[in-house]
């Protein structure tokens, strides 16, 4: 083993699992750093965000991870730069960690577009303290709605801004909390408490067929989703957002699914920086001028073939990194990425789901919400947290609506009560 180059893995997301699962069974020294000690499974932190799972159904301890793979070790640090010249990853605690090669794949954040407001008053779902706020901040808005006795309440609105699939699952799950209402808070008339969806373009899920668009915008609305095509966002405030058209939309919280970008500190990682401040790469996912250094999933961008930052991308891409890697090591040339579509698929909630295959075949409902639960429950790290997942979710829809507040959070109060506070 001390023979083997030492790897660099950053992040250990879907592409960084899935590179250090192939160098480990390659025989490759691997030192993952992540700043948090688990992987998060972020497919399903909107579940977390609305109480059909704990956050440890869907976080795996990375050291556990480390600990049955050969060869591997962990590391848990915030990385602040690359010495080019020692090739040594900087680590905030001062240590520097050698390598021979670096695969980076620390994934992306939220991108607010430099839209006023949206980063101080909005909520995003892409970690799992965020979800966990999210969640909290939910119930500290229900629990303080139950608690008036003014009948002239414009009650609780909760607006979700971006039509993609985070944005439609997180709206299903919550009309389906609203649904369960009468039985959680007798107190609260339901027709109080409001789910807004807002998309800026013509239609919900972009990538999916017309029909299977169709179907998800009737499946919204059938469950109380009030659905807001072709608007965009103006400007965010405490209690309400503004809209380009003119309307004010009241919202007590905004919850941000509208897209994503890199993060802003690897710019300072000298490495070059492509579109939504991701890292370029060549065509072989190596970055633009490094021999030893590639990039993987969301955080890399090749502008001569961009890839949906989506999973099965990162996973296919940290994969291929490490097939590179070891064709240079074997003094052979790199070989181009190449994306296999494996098929895209989104949850509108109990029993309501798309799924399109690129072989031409689209389904929707039942069928495809099986084919959801199930490709998600196969794809989490440790079989610990499928069993958990599996129960909480069948407990979820089972038992629907008596036990819908089973798993509970602490209270949170809403950007809109913070506001009325202050004044």
């Amino acid at each position: 083993m001390t023979d083997m180059p030492h790897v660099v893995v950053l992040g250990a997301g879907f592409a960084g699992i899935a590179a250090t699962r192939k160098l480990a069974k390659a025989g490759f020294r691997v030192t993952v750093i992540d700043r948090h000690p688990y992987n998060t499974f972020q497919p399903l932190l909107y579940q977390v965000a609305t109480g059909g799972l704990n956050p440890g159904d869907v976080t795996y301890s990375l050291r556990f991870f480390a600990a049955r793979k050969k060869g591997v070790k962990f590391r848990r640090a915030d990385v602040v730069g690359i010495d080019h010249e020692n090739q040594a990853v900087i680590c905030a605690d001062g240590v520097n960690v050698s390598f021979d090669y670096l695969i980076i794949g620390t994934g992306v954040t939220t991108n607010h577009f430099g839209i006023p407001g949206a980063a101080e008053y909005t909520m995003s779902m892409y970690t799992r303290a965020e979800a966990i706020k999210v969640r909290d901040t939910i119930y500290g808005g229900m629990e303080a709605l139950a608690a008036r006795r003014d009948p002239g309440s414009r009650g609780f609105t909760v607006l979700v801004v971006g039509g993609g699939a985070t944005g439609v699952e997180m709206a299903g799950s919550l009309a389906e909390m609203r649904s369960a209402i009468p039985k959680l808070f007798p107190e609260i008339d339901r027709a109080k408490v409001h789910v807004i969806l807002v998309e800026m373009a013509p239609h919900l899920l972009a990538p999916f067929d017309a029909k299977l668009r169709d179907y998800t915008r009737k499946e919204l609305i059938n469950k109380g989703v009030e659905v807001r095509l072709n608007t965009a966002i103006a400007e965010v405030h405490a209690d309400h957002v503004d809209l380009k058209n003119g309307q004010t939309l009241p919202a007590d919280l905004v919850i941000w699914a509208a897209g994503i970008g890199g993060y802003t500190q690897i710019k300072e990682w000298g490495l070059p920086i492509g579109r939504g401040g991701r890292i370029e790469t060549g065509t072989d996912l190596r970055v633009v001028g490094q021999q030893r250094i590639f990039a993987v999933g969301d955080a890399a961008v090749s502008n001569d073939d961009p890839l949906p930052q989506l999973a099965q991308p990162a996973i296919q891409g940290g994969e291929h990194a490490v097939a590179q890697i070891i064709r240079l090591e074997r003094g052979e040339p790199t070989m181009p990425f190449h994306y296999h579509d494996k098929g895209t698929m989104a949850t509108i909630g109990n029993q309501a789901a798309v799924l399109q295959l690129p072989i031409g075949v689209k389904m929707k409902g039942t069928l495809a919400w099986i084919g959801w639960i199930v490709l998600h429950i196969y794809t989490l790290l440790g079989g610990r947290n499928r069993v958990q997942t599996f129960i909480n979710l069948a407990w979820r829809y089972l038992s629907w609506p008596r036990d819908v507040g089973s798993i509970v959070g602490d209270i949170a109060k809403t950007p809109a009560m913070k506001a009325i506070e202050n004044d």
